[in-house]
């Protein structure tokens, strides 16, 4: 799975846009498998999106915030479903995550962060995070990482072991014996559509978001574990907030028990898009069943077998609208 932190780039009425500048994304990659129009973030601003992906947890007005300081959350209880209440950005490890969830059946996990450098980085609890403005050799951001925000995995060796560089992806996508059962990848604050122009003066936008794309997923889609019956999923955190349907949301969810309204934009994070290619799904598809960030998360316990966590208990995995090819 790749993410990015930037606008959609399907138009409302879901046809693909021949002058965009992402080109490899709205044109060859869109020709490889299904694009699924109708698929919305959960939240604004980009933090609390990447959370509901690994977790299933609704925001709160610090990860609304992307947590300018990494501060622990300081829970009062538990609400349906499964919703910890309170106020925080590091989740306490009664709050679990996919990755948890894979480990406990012996299954593997990786997160590749782009400009990342050392493993498992992120500020000490407490202190502001320092990685909120990209710099010109370092634009890594902590809040485009979902796993450090889980004392479950920062406390663990795992999360050095796992939560790990994006250059280190290409050596495990060699064979199937090193390929995670669930890769996540994120771009850095340029090559994720987030900038423009870049702290390093690349371009940035959809431009550099492209050529990120245009080089990693075909490693991706070449190695022998996604040729065997892989999944690649690629999609942003949240709509722009300029956009017409900026807070618009897809499947029922609600803001969860900690905030009146995701980002006090609406009750959800727009629209935004995505594109799915695997074996199991027919090129050059379309799909305008509309699913959510919650939904992709229970597409991953669905495959691997696992409980749903969070809202992912609320919504519905991609169904046969998706495997149309199997």
């Amino acid at each position: 799975m790749t993410e990015a932190a930037s606008l959609a780039l399907f138009p409302p009425g879901g046809t693909a846009d021949v002058a965009s500048p992402a080109a490899y994304l709205s044109r060859d990659l869109r020709a490889r498998g299904q694009l699924m129009t109708q698929y919305h973030g959960t939240a604004h601003n980009s933090l609390p999106n990447y959370l509901a992906q690994v977790s299933g947890q609704g925001p709160n007005p610090q990860t609304q915030g992307d947590c300018q300081v990494y501060s622990d959350f300081v829970a009062a209880g538990t609400v349906a479903p499964d919703q910890a209440v309170g106020t925080g950005c590091v989740y306490p490890s009664s709050v679990k995550t996919v990755a948890d969830q894979l480990q406990a059946k012996g299954l593997t996990w990786k997160g590749y962060m782009e400009d990342m450098g050392t493993p498992c980085r992120h500020p000490a609890v407490g202190a502001p995070d320092d990685t909120q403005k990209a710099k010109p050799n370092d634009q890594y951001a902590t809040r485009h990482n979902p796993f450090v925000y889980f004392h479950s995995i920062i406390d663990s060796p795992a999360c050095a072991a796992n939560d790990v560089p994006l250059d280190r992806l290409t050596t495990d996508l060699a064979s199937i014996a090193t390929t995670p059962n669930l890769s996540y990848l994120t771009p850095n604050l340029c090559d994720d559509g987030h900038d423009a122009p870049c702290a390093n003066g690349e371009p940035g936008g959809l431009v550099s978001a492209d050529a990120w794309l245009g080089t990693w997923v075909p490693r991706i889609l070449n190695s022998p574990a996604f040729k065997q019956d892989g999944l690649l999923i690629v999609t942003f955190d949240e709509a722009d907030n300029q956009s017409p349907d900026s807070a618009a949301a897809c499947c029922g969810e609600g803001p969860g028990p900690n905030t009146p309204a995701p980002g006090g934009y609406g009750m959800g994070g727009g629209r935004i898009g995505a594109v799915v290619v695997s074996p199991f799904v027919t090129p050059g598809s379309w799909n305008n069943t509309p699913y959510n960030h919650y939904g992709l998360l229970r597409t991953i316990e669905n495959a691997f077998g696992l409980a749903p966590l969070g809202y992912a208990s609320t919504v519905s995995g991609f169904g046969s609208d998706v495997w149309s090819a199997r």
